[in-house]
């Protein structure tokens, strides 16, 4: 797999070579080890080792219900309430994170309305804290520890 811009940590693989399997440390199982894959169990490892974000208030694959349409955010972090607080959209490192990648984020952000929308390709992070009174957002210069988010209680 590519070599991302986050730190490596201990992975655990396993499966075939034409079925790589990679463990989820949050779903606890196995998953098909996709380049999206690599740089997801990356991130998350790099919030809670590195940033300080709360194992237990993270969540990988969340469903979300749209009508009779089903959407499925990457990551979401919610408060110590279980209100999401940050939705996290991963791509592989070879996909360029363009407006089409935010215009996806802000979509699952109609439903749940979160403070935080981060995407990566595990190259490039970029994380937007929304500002709903201004109808605005602003692009922060890094990617915030879990001590500096507003409203996480």
């Amino acid at each position: 797999m590519n070599e991302l811009n986050l730190p490596v940590y201990d992975v655990r693989l396993r499966g075939t070579r034409g079925k790589p399997e990679i463990f989820d440390f949050l779903r606890q199982k196995y998953v098909a080890l996709t380049p999206e894959e690599w740089v997801r169990q990356h991130f998350t490892h790099w919030l809670i080792e590195h940033k300080g974000y709360p194992k237990g208030l993270l969540g990988n694959e969340i469903m979300l219900k749209c009508g009779e349409k089903t959407l499925r955010c990457d990551s979401i972090l919610y408060d110590k309430h279980a209100h999401p607080q940050m939705i996290i959209e991963y791509k592989a490192p070879a996909v360029s994170l363009t407006q089409r990648v935010f215009d996806q984020i802000s979509t699952y952000n109609l439903l749940l309305h979160v403070d935080y929308l981060v995407v990566s390709n595990g190259l490039q992070h970029y994380c937007c804290l929304m500002d709903y009174a201004r109808r605005s957002y602003a692009f922060l210069k890094t990617m915030p520890d879990y001590s500096e988010l507003k409203g996480r209680e």
